[in-house]
């Protein structure tokens, strides 16, 4: 074989090689990622009462409940929903005597929404002087019973209040007690307003994680997300993350979609979008939720080769975080100024 015979076949293997590599190179980069494997776990080691380990044994330690530990990892409890004169019209029912508990429970409304919005009822505890939900074995000096006047569906109509003071009175003349009501002309007139308040005050912002070459599985999406605190939410395709007081909404939603979920192998279903978001009325600014989200978007891109756009696809910089972050201040002080901070009660059942 002649030296340019040589060199001509040398190219061709050459050739062949990088071919070989690069045909490699594009089906990994069009496949789907896969998340690591976890490290294996450690067997095991059953306690015995035959003395001291073996030198090879791993040492052997009595099982030891920390309840301190427990105790500052179980979340507080968010106390529930409560009447509030700046989101409820109110209608008060005074008793001439004491009402038990017990008995005002028994004649409750078997539902409590005059269509599509809640109403509550509370009572004076006799006890404490404190409004409460009512409760067995409590006696209550009056009861109150409130409708929510607003809400993401709209502020209350004439037919809602209508269907809540026929509720409230059938529950009165259970009780055997009398009801006042508010004007309902008046009170519609305060929900459109405060209706018109809330949507020009309600913002949930989101931004978008889209892969820059391969697809991922949904098990890579959850490795990843964990990594960073996410926990699976409820809603098939959604991970969250959870705020500082139990019951309380997540700081963060992390969604795709649910029927990569629903696949015959959800390790092989391609995910190219997601999204992150959170809700600004619903989240204490005290929860640093802005912070969150956008220190979230970054590491989860890093961490899944991503890019993070808006809504429209376009880039999000650090510049245009930092415009968002300085439009949710001047929102978070209208909502102070108005009397309900983001986060509060009162603005969770408003932007609901």
């Amino acid at each position: 074989m002649s030296s340019l015979q040589l060199a001509l076949a040398v190219v061709g293997a050459l050739v062949l090689v990088a071919m070989f590599a690069y045909n490699t190179w594009q089906t990994r980069r069009s496949g789907v990622r896969r998340p690591s494997p976890r490290p294996e776990p450690v067997a095991p080691v059953e306690p015995t009462l035959d003395g001291p380990a073996a030198p090879d044994e791993p040492e052997r330690l009595e099982p030891v409940l920390d309840v301190p530990a427990l105790v500052a990892a179980v979340p507080p409890r968010r106390p529930g929903p409560r009447l509030d004169p700046l989101v409820d019209a109110i209608a008060t029912l005074p008793a001439e005597s004491r009402l038990s508990g017990d008995s005002v429970l028994a004649h409750l409304p078997p539902t409590r929404r005059a269509g599509s919005k809640p109403f509550l009822i509370e009572g004076l505890n006799d006890a404490t002087g404190e409004w409460e939900a009512p409760q067995h074995g409590h006696l209550y000096r009056e009861l109150q019973a409130g409708v929510l006047m607003a809400s993401r569906t709209g502020p209350l109509n004439e037919i809602e209040y209508s269907e809540f003071v026929q509720k409230v009175q059938a529950f009165a003349d259970a009780l055997g007690v009398a009801v006042d009501f508010p004007d309902m002309l008046e009170v519609v007139a305060q929900a459109r307003e405060l209706d018109q308040f809330a949507s020009q005050h309600d913002a949930q912002l989101a931004c978008r994680l889209q892969a820059r070459g391969a697809a991922w599985s949904v098990a890579y999406i959850q490795q990843h997300a964990a990594r960073h605190g996410f926990v699976p939410g409820v809603v098939p395709g959604r991970l969250v993350l959870p705020g500082s007081e139990e019951g309380a909404p997540p700081v963060l939603i992390l969604q795709f979609d649910s029927q990569a979920v629903f696949a015959d192998d959800p390790n092989a279903a391609a995910v190219r979008d997601v999204t992150l978001a959170f809700d600004v009325p619903q989240t204490p600014a005290a929860e640093q939720p802005f912070e969150a989200w956008q220190r979230s978007a970054e590491a989860l891109a890093a961490d899944m080769d991503a890019i993070v756009v808006d809504d429209a696809g376009r880039l999000l910089t650090a510049q245009a975080f930092a415009a968002i972050g300085a439009e949710l201040d001047k929102l978070y002080q209208a909502l102070e100024a108005r009397g309900l901070p983001a986060g509060s009660a009162a603005a969770r059942r408003l932007f609901s």
